[in-house]
């Protein structure tokens, strides 16, 4: 029997690609509203707790409302917002992490799906707290660098307007202030005491995003070297999703849009051993937005969580 499927909000940039994905599935069924009625509380109410999983692809308050709208106790909520990311009555949806966090996907109604440069991130320093290689309360700092997709629907009608703004032409560091909404989920999943200095940039190319934290090898924990890092990184991202890769290849540079459409994840260690790089490469519409959350579903139907992903 076909799972039943509702998006709520799959006119935005996420929920439109959750939507195209599905829609070519046979083992789906899709629950669909009017334009008139996608806002009608009784109608997505219906919508909602007719579906085995529903999808939220929401602003953080109107996701909040749309929880509070389940009545039926089997139906699952897979939300792409902010709203739970940190709650601990919702499952965080990165299973790579650790089969903590597969069986707590596994088993909950209630997923909460990373965010884009979280998801970066998290990959490269939650492995490392755990495992002891950097203290929790060690000072960090990330820069990340995306495509302008990342910004919905607004920003990639300013990127690809006639005559558009010259400096759209250059990339363009934002969260100036420190105070991104991803730095929550950011400081609480990886187990860091601090929040990290966080710099995002978004730059002149539709999606793809790389994300950058630097260390320098005096401050690792108890005698750990590189290898220790790559070491850990092979062992916990093994999987055609995230996988953990030796040289970039790239003439000394690294492409953030070389895995742009994909679903995949790979990490690398660069730098030297003095100064260590750590880099997480994905799509911010993949890996980081809709391809993650079809992987979650595939793991909540308890199907092959490969199974629609582009790899």
């Amino acid at each position: 029997m076909a799972a039943k499927i509702f998006i709520d909000g799959k006119a935005g940039t996420t929920g439109l690609r959750i939507y195209e994905r599905l829609a070519q599935r046979q083992d789906i069924e899709l629950i669909t509203l009017s334009d008139e009625l996608r806002k009608d509380p009784v109608a997505k109410s219906q919508a909602i707790n007719s579906s085995d999983i529903t999808f939220l692809c929401l602003p953080d308050a109107a996701a909040i409302e749309s929880v509070a709208l389940v009545e039926n106790e089997n139906t699952k909520i897979i939300d792409t917002s902010t709203a739970h990311r940190t709650s601990p009555d919702w499952a965080y949806g990165f299973p790579e992490l650790g089969e903590e966090f597969l069986e707590k996907i596994r088993s909950s109604k209630r997923v909460a799906v990373p965010g884009c440069h979280a998801s970066g991130f998290v990959s490269l320093v939650q492995p490392l707290v755990k495992n002891g290689i950097i203290p929790a309360d060690l000072g960090i700092t990330c820069h990340s660098v995306t495509g302008y997709s990342g910004g919905g629907k607004n920003m990639i009608a300013r990127y690809e307007a006639d005559g558009r703004a010259v400096e759209l032409d250059a990339p363009r560091q934002y969260g100036l202030t420190q105070m991104h909404k991803h730095l929550p989920e950011m400081t609480a999943v990886t187990g860091l005491a601090q929040k990290p200095v966080f710099c995002p940039i978004v730059s002149d190319y539709y999606s793809g995003m790389c994300v950058t934290v630097p260390l320098f090898a005096k401050d690792l924990a108890n005698g750990a070297t590189v290898q220790d890092i790559k070491d850990i990184y092979a062992k916990t991202y093994n999987s055609p999703i995230v996988s953990y890769c030796g040289e970039i290849g790239e003439e000394g540079f690294i492409c953030a849009n070389a895995l742009s459409g994909k679903d995949c994840m790979n990490i690398y260690v660069q730098g030297n051993e003095d100064r260590i790089l750590l880099i997480s490469r994905f799509d911010n519409l993949g890996k980081g937005a809709s391809g993650a959350a079809v992987e979650c579903m595939n793991i909540m139907l308890g199907i092959d969580e490969k199974t629609g992903l582009d790899l």
